[in-house]
């Protein structure tokens, strides 16, 4: 990875928001970007405590659960994160809200696997690679996507987001053969060479091929046949 630069993340209107417009700074999806070479000490990722925490809606009800971590590691000069990368292992993603090993689990578990979504046969793995990581200041806010109004509307970036960002970070995440890199802000502590960092945001699950149910697609949204394309993601990873 060469040396991340920190120039700020300046970014045309004209790319593709997974969150835009009301006012604030925005959970971004864009192309793929360069991975720098990081400096520093690199800390181990512990897979026993790390996690990426899912959850996905439709009108009429939601789903939620984890992926496991299985590897990776951050890199870290003083109290700065200057690289890093993980890796999470899609046929062992749980789901929390369905009773493992009953007939539901097991319908939700195998259609998620299913090229509909991961296509897991496939595409065992997803990665996601740090490419950048800067402060979030007092000025900073974080805007939220118009969603269609249901009895499950998807959680908003801000309220994902919580209430003590300290920085934004951006990488690229690589799922189903994809790669798009996000930005979403985050809570990064450094103490005693451990590492804990927590972000919640939003995704577009058809930015990387999970277009199963596309809402975009959907004739008549009253009917609630479709799955809502947003879904939130919550980072739980420490390394030391």
């Amino acid at each position: 990875m060469k040396l991340l630069q920190k120039t700020g993340l300046v970014l045309a209107a004209s790319f593709m928001m997974v969150a835009c417009g009301k006012s604030g700074d925005t959970v971004e999806t864009t192309d793929a970007q360069e991975v720098g070479e990081a400096t520093g000490e690199t800390l181990v990722i512990d897979n026993q405590s790390s996690k990426v925490n899912w959850k996905g809606y439709k009108p009429s009800g939601q789903h939620y659960g984890f992926i496991p971590v299985t590897s990776g590691e951050l890199v870290v000069a003083g109290e700065e994160i200057t690289g890093g990368k993980f890796v999470f292992s899609i046929p062992d993603l749980k789901i929390e809200d369905l009773a493992e090993g009953s007939e539901d689990y097991g319908k939700l578990h195998g259609h998620l696997q299913s090229p509909d979504f991961f296509d897991a046969a496939n595409h065992p793995q997803a990665t996601f690679e740090v490419t950048e990581v800067t402060a979030y200041t007092s000025n900073n806010s974080v805007a939220d996507k118009d969603e269609f109004a249901s009895d499950n509307t998807p959680a908003s970036d801000s309220e994902l987001a919580g209430s003590n960002p300290t920085h934004w970070i951006a990488g690229n995440l690589t799922m189903r053969g994809t790669t798009k890199n996000i930005k979403f802000p985050a809570t990064v502590s450094i103490t005693d060479g451990a590492v804990a960092a927590k972000a919640g945001f939003n995704i577009d699950r058809t930015s990387w091929g999970l277009s199963y149910g596309d809402e975009s697609s959907a004739v008549d949204k009253a009917k609630d046949q479709f799955i809502y394309n947003t879904v939130s993601v919550m980072f739980d990873i420490n390394a030391k």
